[in-house]
């Protein structure tokens, strides 16, 4: 049956393809439609006016009329739809005025005649459709539909194919989901029978590549089913581009190579200050790499104190990556020559090529590359960062505290900020990955590393773009069950919708598809630099919570009520105390204080007090998270807030009991003081914020549920 369908399809669409044509008519949208089981109105083509009549009369009721033009597209912009029609008299009216209404609106256009079907029920309208996304490839969306789809945009998207139980958690995803359960008396919508026409719209275009973009629009969903009430099916004009696939074992052999060489050579290394690769050699030689380092510059026989070699093919034994600090013209022969020495890897720093326009020598040196088996590492970068092999293979300032995290930029500027940040916040880091042009290797060869790296706890990445969003979701899917993935994706623009052809492909702008993919991915996008910085240094911090119950305790009322805003604004749960244990808390605050949640013990209290109830929220298994608000004042100062805090949560975590614990501290400026002791000690601290310590909270709620630690969705 599934082989027939596809036939049936195939057999149409290579029939458009024949004529020239890469859009649809509706009588053939309503083959493939047929074909894969969509539901659609009855409908009948009438050629003439008179077989509009009676195609009207055997569906014996109100019909609506519509143009059908290979040429009309948008058949409402062209005049050329008519809803309601019945009796012979008005079927007979509506068909002259839609087939002269498309004749002024384009008098070119092949007229095939005029569709009569059957009218649907009122219902709600929604839109299920699919477009090709230059990033993920297929994509299907479900929003609300109708003629304010474009305007209200509520809409959300997914990898294409998708099973029964993803197609329908899209109906939750949207901001008016209540809408579809039924609201102001409205019965509810069958749920079911939408998802059902989500799924068999993705499995077409998962079937079919060559089709660009699908739209039902607008289907209208009622409590007894869900039917199209029209279809449009566009081509694509050309095939995409395959990119080279590497498997995983592939990917883990270079990237090993690359993370953990034994040797490096450097070419265009120098003895010159200020050039790159004078900066490269320094900073290998003074961060202490403990491999071989050996300059290549045919215009030197010592370099630092060390050998230099005429060509990397002189160089002695086997290396592992060769950094390029040399002019982008002179790029490809070297690289010619790494290749026949068998080096896997090149990290390409010089930059003046496809950022520059000069996307010819940047093309080459790919195929210079792949002919060669080498993986290339940017152009156009800072070089990289492996603080666990003490290995500081960039122009950059060296870093060499060593710990959990692992950053990666396309930008040189970020990688700076990068780098400044961990540095400050004394963040150690595993590695720090310039990607510049990607001209190869990004981001899933590097989660694909880092998710095995036992180093790394978490990984942050920024990113302009992804050349393989799928390559991209599949690494990320393998990493985030082990560790979190933290990503700040530039450019919010809608670039993507402004050359569609249906409805589904205007609302596909890039932020919005990547937004969806991305939280389908599991990782967590952050809002900005600071932000994924942030995330980045806290995740590694915070225990994984085992349930949604979030307690905040506070000395200030005025901050109890802007981190129960930040609770909320971050999808966290504040608990609804339970009798027994509100009673426990008012045993320790003052009768004008406040239990509940947030628990307000007032800003007058001694330390006891602070104690007394972080004690009893880190004790009792109901309450899974803490969110506490300090208030500067001389009876408790800050850092004897910090070090009591400190204390009750190393003891309990001796007892094994460890619960994500953030603060967030109002005060003069010792407040600083007491924030960095506390996070050096498990306890993620900020000072002047009330956002940020449960933004980062809400970061590791998101990463718990999307590893499967936590029941619910990300």
């Amino acid at each position: 049956m599934a082989e027939d369908r596809v036939l049936r399809v195939r057999t149409l669409l290579d029939a458009v393809r024949a004529e020239g044509r890469n859009a649809l008519t509706a009588p053939e949208g309503k083959v493939i439609a047929d074909a894969y089981a969509i539901a659609v109105p009855g409908e009948e083509l009438a050629t003439d006016v008179d077989e509009a009549v009676a195609c009207a009369a055997r569906f014996g009721g109100p019909v609506v009329m519509k143009i059908v033009s290979p040429d009309i597209l948008h058949k409402t912009d062209a005049g050329g739809v008519i809803v309601g029609v019945q009796g012979a008299a008005d079927v007979r009216a509506a068909f002259h005025r839609i087939v002269e209404n498309a004749r002024a609106y384009d008098p070119q256009a092949r007229i095939d005649g005029v569709q009569v079907q059957e009218l649907l029920p009122k219902g709600q309208e929604v839109i299920v459709g699919a477009v090709t996304d230059p990033t993920f490839g297929k994509v299907v969306a479900f929003g609300l539909g109708g003629v304010l789809v474009e305007v209200l945009k509520d809409v959300t998207f997914r990898l294409a194919p998708v099973d029964a139980d993803e197609a329908l958690s899209m109906l939750d995803s949207i901001r008016s989901a209540e809408i579809l359960r039924g609201v102001r008396g409205a019965p509810a919508v069958d749920r079911w029978a939408i998802a059902e026409q989500i799924r068999r719209v993705s499995e077409l275009v998962a079937d079919f590549p060559e089709i660009a973009e699908v739209d039902l629009n607008p289907v209208i969903a009622t409590p007894e089913g869900a039917v199209a009430a029209d279809i449009r099916v566009i081509l694509a004009d050309g095939a995409p581009k395959e990119r080279r696939k590497y498997g995983r074992e592939e990917i883990l052999t270079s990237m090993r190579r690359l993370m953990q060489p034994s040797s490096v050579a450097v070419i265009g290394a120098s003895n010159e200050q200020g050039k790159i690769g004078n900066s490269v050699m320094r900073n290998l030689v003074d961060g202490g790499f403990s491999g071989e380092i050996h300059p290549v510059n045919p215009k030197a026989d010592d370099i630092l104190g060390r050998k230099a070699y005429k060509s990397v093919t002189d160089v002695p034994g086997e290396v592992d990556v060769a950094v390029f600090a040399i002019p982008a013209k002179f790029v490809a022969s070297a690289l010619e020559e790494v290749g026949r020495k068998g080096i896997p890897n090149a990290v390409l720093i010089p930059s003046g090529f496809a950022e520059t326009g000069e996307q010819e020598l940047q093309d080459e040196i790919v195929a210079i590359a792949e002919r060669h088996g080498i993986r290339l590492l940017g152009p156009n970068i800072y070089g990289y960062y492996s603080t666990w092999q003490d290995l500081c293979a960039t122009f950059c300032t060296p870093y060499d505290v060593k710990g959990g995290v692992a950053l990666t930029s396309q930008s040189g500027g970020i990688g700076m900020a990068i780098l400044g940040f961990a540095r400050t916040t004394k963040t150690g880091v595993s590695a720090i990955v310039g990607l510049g042009n990607k001209s190869d290797l990004d981001e899933d060869d590097l989660l694909t590393w880092f998710g095995e790296d036992p180093h790394t706890e978490c990984i942050a990445m920024h990113l302009e773009d992804l050349k393989d969003g799928r390559a991209f979701v599949e690494a990320a899917r393998a990493t985030v069950p082990k560790k979190p993935v933290v990503v700040l994706k530039a450019g919010r623009t809608a670039a993507g919708a402004k050359a569609a052809g249906s409805h589904t492909g205007a609302l596909a702008g890039d932020d919005a598809v990547y937004d969806d993919i991305l939280r389908q991915a599991g990782v967590i996008r952050a809002p900005g630099l600071n932000d994924m910085l942030e995330y980045a240094r806290a995740l590694p911090v915070l225990p994984a919570p085992k349930g949604d119950n979030v307690v905040i305790i506070t000395g200030a009322g005025g901050s109890g009520v802007l981190l129960s805003d930040a609770v909320t604004d971050n999808g966290l749960s504040l608990m609804e105390i339970p009798s027994d244990l509100d009673a426990a808390f008012r045993k320790f605050i003052p009768p004008f204080g406040a239990a509940g949640n947030p628990v307000d013990i007032t800003g007058g209290e001694p330390p006891s007090t602070y104690e007394a109830t972080i004690r009893l929220g880190l004790e009792d298994p109901r309450i899974h998270a803490l969110v506490l608000g300090y208030w500067h004042t001389i009876v408790t100062p800050p850092m004897v807030f910090a070090e009591l805090t400190a204390r009750v949560v190393a003891e309990f975590r001796e007892r094994g009991i460890e619960k994500p614990v953030v603060a967030s501290l109002a005060g003069d400026v010792e407040v600083e003081e007491a924030c960095q002791y506390l996070y050096e000690r498990g306890v993620v601290a900020y000072p002047y914020t009330t956002e940020r310590p449960v933004a980062v909270l809400g970061a590791k709620y998101r990463w718990a549920r999307s590893a499967g630690l936590l029941g619910g969705g990300s």
